[in-house]
């Protein structure tokens, strides 16, 4: 990692009105709250995680976890800015306990579609299979045969690639990784 680049903790998004309608959803519990997004909320740039992880140590203390570092060194590699780019879920509660991943997915994603019509971003930035499955509504769709190539949905252009997290558990990951975030960026700059 470059010694002049240090990941931000992202300030959280404040969560609009239908979010007290999100909390139907079962991975939400009493002990969870919503993570509408995190980032810049005006930014050409929506990146769509799984859902929400760890916000905060043991002690209750903020800290960067590995998804947002992986996500951020990308992110300044490829020469963008942080505050190009918005972090939001398919599923808005960080899972604490077991639940039905088909219903969950189902019922949060209008919650996800409503929220990029609204943000009207310029790229989206679809990470991991679970996301690819959802937004593709196939079960049999992946990341490693849809990478590497510009796609439209709901009307933007969008990008896929691995979960961050993915690629710190398989390092090997990480050049095909990089290769989708500066097919973003080339075409990113292209634009300006």
């Amino acid at each position: 990692m470059d010694s002049n680049f240090t990941p931000i903790i992202w300030p959280e998004d404040k969560a609009p009105v239908e979010a007290v309608d999100y909390k139907q959803c079962e991975v939400c519990t009493q002990k969870s709250r919503v993570i509408w997004g995190e980032g810049n909320p005006k930014a050409p740039i929506v990146v769509v995680l799984d859902n929400p992880g760890a916000r905060e140590d043991k002690e209750g203390r903020e800290y960067v976890c590995g998804t947002r570092q992986t996500l951020q060194t990308a992110i300044y590699r490829v020469g963008l800015d942080v505050n190009n780019v918005y972090i939001t879920y398919l599923l808005k509660c960080r899972p604490l306990r077991q639940y039905d991943k088909v219903r969950a997915r189902a019922f949060s994603k209008p919650f996800l579609i409503q929220q990029i019509k609204k943000m009207q971003p310029e790229f989206v930035v679809y990470l991991g299979d679970v996301v690819v499955q959802s937004v593709f509504d196939d079960n049999e769709a992946h990341v490693k045969n849809l990478r590497g190539a510009w796609h439209t949905i709901m009307g933007y252009p969008s990008v896929v690639s691995y979960h961050p997290l993915a690629v710190r558990r398989r390092p090997n990951l990480t050049s095909r990784f990089m290769e989708d975030w500066e097919m973003l960026s080339r075409r990113f700059f292209s634009k300006t």
